[in-house]
């Protein structure tokens, strides 16, 4: 595994912001868009810290709500990567999603207990548009709720390419939040295909901001979707290391940064503003990836920071 020192400046950087919430007690933590300053260097800020809190650990129940349109092969592609991240590497080839989740465990989560941690997917719901077409971060919480994760466990609200939802491409990409009352998390992802790929699907559109580098070509053929996995792996590590607020994190309670998102627009070593970094690239199809997953498939996950160096790690 490959690491070095974070960039000292990023495109398109990723922020989480902390919101306080209105319905349910969760303190959502945004995937927030920000256009860098390029004379910004890491410093104290950026040593990530335990704060003394709930990490999640064990065999974490993820259940999926499905809001709006899906089609079959995009839906198998989240799904075949939600399997994928298992401490079992069985039919991975290395590197692989397992091992980039295994990472998380090793530098966060066994720092506060040895309990080895994976996901057992759970329950999927499909919601169509039973709110409409426009939601609020409020009634992603409340959307949430109602999908019956037991405690301990995470519910994933993912929203097709024809969903607004309230700041969605102005301000975030995602976000993860809590209701700490029930012992759940949850994470709202949105497709950016047909709103803003250009900043929540980069690096495989060409970015809105900063340097113009061409994109790269999506291991699974679907820009939005790739965009969902980048960002649903973000918000996976922050939920499981932040759950509640007083986990694994850098900076103020107000804008703390998070295990992924300290990382931001690091994919592979080498990485600069423009560049994701040196990846591998699938001699059929030119696809550009750094992680092996089930059913023979390829993604491109986020660089994970290394408290204990101060690092971006990543696979390759």
């Amino acid at each position: 595994m490959a690491s070095f020192s974070l960039p000292k400046s990023i495109l398109a950087l990723l922020v989480i912001l902390t919101l306080a919430s209105s319905s349910l007690g969760a303190r959502p933590r945004k995937l927030d868009v920000w256009i860098p300053n390029p004379n910004d260097y890491p410093g104290d800020s950026y040593l990530l810290k335990y704060h003394n809190g709930e990490v999640l650990q064990g065999n974490i129940p993820v259940y999926i709500i499905w809001y709006g349109d899906f089609l079959s092969p995009q839906k198998s592609i989240i799904i075949d990567f939600l399997n994928s991240l298992t401490s079992n590497t069985w039919g991975q080839s290395n590197p692989s999603v397992a091992q980039w989740w295994s990472t998380i465990d090793q530098l966060y989560l066994s720092k506060v207990s040895n309990q080895q941690t994976q996901i057992n997917l759970g329950n999927q719901i499909d919601w169509s548009y039973w709110w409409g077409k426009y939601l609020t971060m409020s009634q992603i919480a409340q959307i949430a709720s109602n999908a019956g994760t037991p405690r301990g466990g995470i519910t994933l609200v993912l929203t097709a390419k024809d969903v607004t939802v309230e700041e969605f491409c102005s301000s975030h990409c995602a976000f993860h939040g809590s209701d700490q009352s029930a012992g759940t998390t949850f994470i709202w992802v949105g497709n950016s295909e047909s709103q803003c790929p250009g900043q929540c699907a980069w690096p495989f559109h060409q970015p809105l901001y900063g340097p113009q580098s061409p994109p790269l070509v999506p291991p699974n053929g679907d820009v939005g979707i790739e965009g969902m996995i980048i960002n649903l792996a973000s918000m996976l590590a922050g939920a499981v290391s932040n759950p509640f607020g007083n986990g694994y994190y850098q900076g103020s309670t107000e804008a703390p940064m998070e295990a992924c998102t300290a990382c931001p627009g690091v994919y592979g070593r080498g990485a600069y503003p423009g560049y994701a970094g040196q990846l591998w690239t699938d001699s059929t199809t030119g696809a550009s990836y750094n992680a092996n997953g089930f059913n023979g498939r390829e993604y491109l996950l986020p660089a994970i920071f290394d408290p204990t160096m101060a690092t971006c790690s990543t696979l390759n």
